[in-house]
């Protein structure tokens, strides 16, 4: 029997796979390990697929200095938009027009380390509109707040918190220096102790080794993190990543079923720079992932509703919610 093979029995019989283990399996032939992580997919998530959907709820002049980012105050991109918090009408109507395409989850994104008291209120009435007036789920993507704002948060009627590790702890202070590592770790863990499910991944091709990549997810395991997004760095002109390479689809399949070989129930989610590898994730879907932010990312274009769901249901999969 192949290491591979080897491995994929062991999460099968519902056993974790250690750190030196995906290592290994880093190395292992891609093709076998991407079918071995499929059927890990099928066998523990079967065939539904979570889609879900960004606004960029508060846009620009963030304070903080992550080196991928537009929006950084720290630099000087394209990105020159700059606006305070989206009206409850404005977060309401995209609510509903995603929801008319199909899309489960809404997510409200915003610039900045985190919400004032005062604008979390203000999103607290936008979350209650949009469950009012929807089926729709609400994910939140607020920075660093503290357990009691995610206790406002829930009882408005959000499920769902995203605060990404980024990279390994080990590499998190070359990527930003304006908060820690520890500060995330806190956010999500105020988050689920609020009653919320939590959503963390990060982006792959900051210069990070494999091994990063592996330390991250086992993090988002020990957390508890049932949902991944795997964004792909688009080098954006004016960071200081601008002229990192993007990575190549076979990389992103790699990671792809090596996440889904550590974390074997979770919603695996192709997020930014899901077109640079130019088959629009396709060979990913295929290695473990099984949902993907849909649509425009926050500064960035991203795949449409129409073409990802022609996508989803050409390879067989059913849309879904997942992981509560």
């Amino acid at each position: 029997m192949s290491f591979v093979s080897e491995m994929k029995e062991k999460v099968l019989r519902g056993e974790e796979i250690t750190r030196q283990e995906a290592l290994q399996l880093a190395e292992e032939p891609l093709a076998e390990l991407q079918a071995a992580a499929n059927e890990i997919r099928k066998t523990r998530c079967g065939d539904g697929f979570d889609i879900c959907t960004i606004v960029n709820g508060k846009c620009g002049r963030c304070s903080e200095d992550c080196k991928y980012c537009a929006q950084s105050a720290h630099y000087h991109t394209a990105c020159e938009e700059s606006y305070p918090l989206l009206s409850t009408e404005e977060l309401v109507a995209g609510a509903r027009h995603n929801e008319k395409q199909g899309v489960l989850r809404y997510s409200i994104v915003t610039s900045g380390k985190l919400l004032s008291e005062k604008e979390v209120e203000q999103v607290c009435e936008s979350i209650r509109r949009i469950k009012e007036e929807t089926s729709i789920e609400v994910c939140v993507s607020f920075g660093l707040l503290e357990e009691s704002q995610f206790r406002k948060i829930k009882a408005a009627g959000a499920s769902r918190v995203h605060c990404n590790l980024e990279s390994s702890a080990r590499y998190f202070p070359s990527v930003c220096t304006t908060h820690t590592y520890e500060e995330k770790i806190e956010t999500l863990k105020a988050a689920k102790r609020a009653g919320l499910s939590i959503c963390s991944g990060g982006i792959l091709g900051l210069g990070e080794t494999m091994e990063d990549r592996i330390d991250m997810v086992l993090t988002a395991r020990e957390l508890g993190v049932k949902s991944i997004p795997v964004n792909l760095l688009n080098p954006i002109p004016g960071t200081p990543y601008e002229k990192r390479k993007p990575l190549t689809n076979e990389e992103a399949c790699r990671c792809v079923a090596l996440f889904r070989f550590l974390i074997p129930d979770a919603s695996v989610r192709l997020a930014g720079g899901r077109g640079l590898v130019g088959d629009k994730g396709e060979a990913c879907f295929l290695s473990g992932a099984n949902a993907a932010i849909s649509g425009d990312m926050l500064t960035t274009a991203g795949i449409t509703v129409e073409t990802d769901m022609e996508l989803i249901h050409t390879l067989g999969f059913e849309v879904k919610c997942c992981n509560g």
